[in-house]
């Protein structure tokens, strides 16, 4: 089973990163400083096959799913949603992925002939729509490209077995990824050859459509992917069992059809990663075996030569596929610039070889993977790793992202935290994208520009300094209302302030730093007030006079009444993040909740303070409902520090130094280390899932020196009610943890609708 060095190196890296020494650079973490400004080279024009690209930031592909209309034609809101990326100053946008295998891959088609993907090639009722993107994103001197794909093959939705009585469609026989138990089957070279066609007509439409390039979707183990990797493409006969022939016939259809001085951009992994990932499990685990023999890093450098010379203009190039989706899709988690390696051995490779286009210059390398942060992708540059920079959530959190950099702003940048909540979860369970931090996001065609000023202004009362208090308060200011923000602590930050403490969690710690900053703004304004440790109660409160209130107060830390607590030593994760020291000299610890909180907390004792720790979680999925790239890159980095998970297991009592428990050890009980499939959504069955036998339960006693409790918290409503009853204002509301235990996303999200109409 090959491995690369290069990428065996960089995947170890991505789990002990933490315990290296260093602070804004590539590989470690990062804050939003501004060191190198003016950000000279991020500001310096490139040219692109015969085209020039007014900066060197490339707004990545995220899904535009649910953003068209049904036709398929680009709707008001995802104008908008890239109107407002060029306005920021982004120099080269590109779409999501726009499928042109209609017809041909099922999984890219909903029943009825709908599609959740904008489409290019169903009518000429679409094309007015692209022409309206184009000319938008021209009006603020930026390019856009559009992303194109073959299809989704075996990482597409499954259910078009039921939906249209249709499997999913491959390079080979493959598993489906969301269901293993669904085989897909192998796409006919007539079938092949529909999809290259469809593509050149693609490109002719786009380029009619003054849309500036395409953008071939080549990684992640797309369809695309799955032709042009061994791994996946394991064909004997016909003219695409060459790996690369698809590929290539693809670029000289669209060459052919849109002419040579149509740019075209292709996005493509360096490799899989999957035996550096997995090791030796690779050929233990069902879904995975086949796939041992992906491209080697020769091989991809080659592929790439020969796009190159098919017509190829430009690559962006990292790691990974769906099957470690943490990789191409880096969460919180990672370091920074952590695919800087990656796009830096293109770049050589092209240099040494002195690859040029077919435009006679050299071709554009890309870098990718948690660049927002102003100084590292300056330095990336600078030192020639890459040529341009890919930024994706971070233009989600800021639009302005560009702009405020150009002018040396960097501290009014709104950070992206890494959650992945609003751009990916979002549209997975069904929505469109949106962001955590930034509620304008995905509604720009809803939402003002700017808060309109109020009618009547008023006098607010805010109860809590967390980000849902901290975000309305700045937002009712903006519109004319006096503010007091009311906090009973001596800190701003709420329950980010313990989430702020490992070192995977530098983005919280911007956020932090980003929010306490606006504040410290916000007091020098008149009408507003900041009050630390003031405690909120109802007569205090009533004396004040306040015609509204808003209460945002957070959530009441979740004790069960467990048999024996008192006998072991114990303390709740969050005050534990916030005083490390109440750690002693604990060796051996048990951490009570496998949910995010307890997962990251027990991540950050293995990796920083170097404890034997277990997990003991009641559901049958640790981190059950976050991100699968977020959970998995945890899950399999706490495998690798030996870290003991107990999934479908409860807490009976407490003894001596110990923690009892009651494990399900049914054969239906979850791998609670797999990482190589999803957790489907609650509402979509799974036919293939083993049950799980509550009558198999094993007595277990685990060893603990300290316990950490992670098991959430309830919203505390109490002061809520007791405020309405004593009618201490006019209006009274009750918005983030207060009304409901939450995240950034729907604390942010409420705050920032009921500041814009109250």
């Amino acid at each position: 089973m090959h491995t690369d060095s290069q990428i065996q190196h960089l995947v170890d890296g991505y789990g002990n990163w933490v315990q290296q020494e260093g602070e804004n650079k590539a590989g470690c973490s990062s804050g939003m400083t501004k060191n190198l400004f003016p950000y000279s080279a991020i500001f310096s024009p490139i040219q692109i096959n015969r085209t020039t690209v007014k900066n060197r930031v490339v707004m990545a592909p995220m899904g535009n799913l649910d953003m068209a209309e049904e036709t398929g034609r680009p709707s008001a809101k995802m104008l908008e949603y890239f109107f407002a990326r060029a306005k920021g100053g982004c120099g080269l946008l590109t779409t999501g992925l726009i499928p042109i295998s209609h017809g041909v891959d099922p999984t890219v088609t909903e029943p009825d002939k709908l599609s959740t993907f904008p489409r290019i090639d169903r009518t000429r009722t679409v094309m007015a729509g692209w022409r309206d993107l184009a000319q938008g994103v021209h009006a603020f001197g930026s390019q856009v490209y559009v992303q194109l794909t073959p299809g989704l093959g075996r990482v597409g939705p499954p259910m078009c077995v039921l939906t249209q009585m249709k499997f999913p469609k491959s390079a080979s026989f493959n598993p489906n990824f969301y269901l293993p138990g669904v085989p897909c089957f192998p796409l006919t070279d007539a079938q092949l050859d529909r999809i290259v066609k469809n593509c050149g007509q693609a490109a002719a439409d786009a380029k009619a459509c003054l849309l500036d390039g395409v953008y071939l979707h080549g990684h992640e183990g797309y369809l695309l992917e799955q032709m042009t990797n061994r791994a996946f493409n394991r064909r004997k006969l016909g003219k695409y069992a060459d790996p690369q022939r698809f590929g290539i016939e693809l670029v000289k259809s669209i060459r052919k059809r849109a002419g040579d001085r149509y740019p075209i951009m292709y996005r493509i992994d360096l490799s899989l990663a999957l035996n550096e990932t997995y090791g030796a499990d690779m050929k233990k685990i069902k879904s995975l075996k086949k796939f041992t023999n992906g491209r080697s890093i020769r091989e991809t450098l080659n592929y790439m030569e020969n796009l190159v010379k098919a017509g190829v203009d430009i690559f962006d190039v990292d790691l990974g596929c769906y099957d470690n989706w943490w990789l191409p899709h880096p969460p919180a988690s990672m370091p920074a610039g952590c695919f800087l390696e990656v796009s830096e051995i293109v770049k050589k490779h092209f240099k040494e070889k002195g690859i040029l286009s077919n435009a006679g210059v050299p071709v554009p390398v890309v870098a990718v993977g948690k660049l927002g942060y102003p100084d590292i992708a300056e330095k990336a540059l600078r030192d020639g790793m890459c040529d341009m920079v890919m930024l994706g959530r971070p233009l989600l959190a800021d639009e302005n992202w560009c702009n405020k950099a150009y002018a040396g702003d960097v501290e009014s940048i709104r950070p992206c935290i890494g959650c992945q909540e609003g751009c990916i979860n979002e549209f997975i369970e069904g929505g469109h994208p949106q962001c955590a931090v930034n509620a304008r996001t995905g509604f720009e065609d809803v939402f003002p520009l700017h808060m309109p000023k109020a009618d009547t202004p008023k006098k607010i009362g805010v109860i809590g300094g967390g980000p849902g208090g901290i975000i309305f308060a700045l937002n009712a200011l903006e519109r004319g209302h006096r503010v007091d923000l009311i906090e009973a602590s001596d800190k701003l930050g709420g329950r980010i302030i313990p989430g702020s403490v490992p070192k995977i969690k530098f983005d919280i710690r911007n956020y932090l730093d980003y929010l306490r900053a606006a504040v410290k703004k916000a007091e020098k304004k008149e009408g507003f007030k900041l009050l630390l440790n003031q405690k909120a109660s109802p007569e205090w409160i009533k004396k004040q006079n306040y015609d509204a209130l808003v209460c945002a107060y957070g959530t009441k830390d979740v004790v069960p009444p467990f048999e024996g607590f008192d006998s072991v030593k114990s303390i709740q994760a969050v005050d534990l993040l916030v005083k490390p020291e109440l750690l002693g000299d604990a060796k051996k610890i048990v951490i009570v909740g496998g949910g995010v909180v307890g997962c990251e907390t027990a991540y950050w004792l293995a990796y920083e303070h170097g404890k034997d720790v277990s997990v003991v979680e009641m559901l049958p999925h640790m981190m059950q409902g976050a991100c699968t790239a977020n959970r998995g890159h945890l899950l399999h980095y706490m495998k690798e520090k030996n870290v003991s998970l107990y999934n479908c297991a409860k807490v009976v009592s407490f003894g001596k130094n110990r923690v009892n428990i009651v494990k399900n050890v049914s054969a239906g009980v979850p791998d609670p280390f797999n990482t190589w499939e999803p957790i489907l959504p609650p509402n979509i069955d799974n036919p293939f899932a083993k049950k799980i036998d509550e009558r198999k339960t094993k007595d277990m006693s685990l060893e603990a020196d300290l316990v950490i409790l992670a098991l959430g918290g309830r919203a505390d409503q109490s002061l809520f009610f007791e405020l309405q009853k004593e009618r201490a204002a006019k209006e009274i509301y009750n918005i983030g943890d207060s009304y409901a235990a939450g995240r950034v996303l729907e604390a942010a999200r409420a705050a920032y609708r009921l500041a814009l109409r109250i």
